[in-house]
């Protein structure tokens, strides 16, 4: 796999892990949750990203889910590996192993939390787990997780960087904007903010790293190919109807909403590991009147207004 196969790939899923109610992963359900994705337009898989859980999956769970995955995609679709944390010796040796482990079109590397790092140290970050593996990297910025932000000037700093292919950007439009106008040819820019798919896209991002995914896939798909085809009417139609529903997927903590729907759906991704819990019962019934059905009511008592994604 290779930048050209990311390039190709629009709607990419970050894909929830499934769990069994002892809370060990539910290995067993996941054919049935791939073959769900790929058959509703995923075009890209990202695994041990936040959605997936991550911070509470341990080291040797997540190659374990590598494995897994990888044998059932079976080479159809580009994948994606969670390696960034916000200790930069231990992201290196992650994404070295990522990329002896093999199978990886790149790796996905948030911008560090907690730490709190200045712009220079998030540069420096990023320029040494690029130098110290082959793996092409994509980072992460989402400010609403990790406190701090990257400035669009210090992403296009490390754009320059060859082992550097593209950035999952959860800030606003206007930063989207500056980084689509000024980025190098070969560097990837994808909304991580399912709300803003339509305004990205037509902004000239290459893709969606994606929640939504899961559930709304051909309603994303049918929204991409009108743009593609320059119906923006038909285009803008179809995002007035998404928008709550991805409200309704970020209305309680994710992935709480769309494992909620995921599991109504048949795909049985379980429960959630501690610190998260599950939607209140009324409020997932809520969530997934909105979400499948496009239930006005439910809408109503489940969101109000545009409700920018709580990540």
């Amino acid at each position: 796999m290779s930048i050209q196969d990311l390039r190709n790939a629009k709607i990419i899923t970050a894909m929830v892990t499934p769990f069994h109610e002892n809370g060990s992963i539910n290995f067993d359900a996941l054919p049935a949750l791939v073959e769900h994705l790929l058959a509703h337009h995923t075009e890209g898989i990202l695994l041990a990203g936040t959605t997936a859980e991550s911070p509470t999956l341990t080291h040797d769970e997540e190659l374990e889910l590598f494995a897994a995955v990888q044998k059932i995609v079976n080479g159809r679709v580009p994948l994606i590996a969670g390696v960034g944390t916000n200790d930069t010796r231990d992201s290196i040796e992650f994404a070295k192993e990522v990329a002896e482990f093999g199978g990886f079109a790149a790796g996905l590397a948030i911008v560090p939390y907690y730490n709190k790092p200045s712009q220079e140290g998030m540069y420096q970050h990023f320029k040494a787990i690029a130098d110290a593996s082959d793996l092409p990297i994509i980072i992460y910025n989402i400010p609403g997780r990790v406190v701090v932000e990257m400035t669009p000037e210090t992403m296009l700093r490390l754009a320059e960087h060859p082992n550097i292919i593209g950035v999952k950007e959860c800030t606003s439009l206007a930063n989207m904007a500056y980084l689509i106008e000024h980025k190098p040819e070969d560097f990837l820019i994808y909304t991580g903010e399912d709300g803003d798919a339509f305004h990205a896209m037509n902004l000239g991002a290459d893709g969606i790293i994606s929640v939504a995914s899961h559930t709304n896939g051909d309603e994303m798909f049918e929204m991409l190919q009108a743009i593609e085809n320059n119906n923006i009417k038909k285009a803008a139609t179809i995002q007035r109807q998404f928008i709550p529903k991805v409200n309704a997927l970020f209305s309680y903590p994710s992935p709480a909403p769309v494992k909620a729907v995921l599991n109504y759906l048949g795909l049985d991704v379980g429960p959630l590991r501690l610190p998260l819990v599950a939607a209140p019962e009324e409020d997932a019934k809520r969530i997934i009147k909105v979400v499948v059905d496009g239930d006005y009511e439910a809408t109503r008592a489940t969101v109000t207004g545009v409700v920018r994604p709580d990540y």
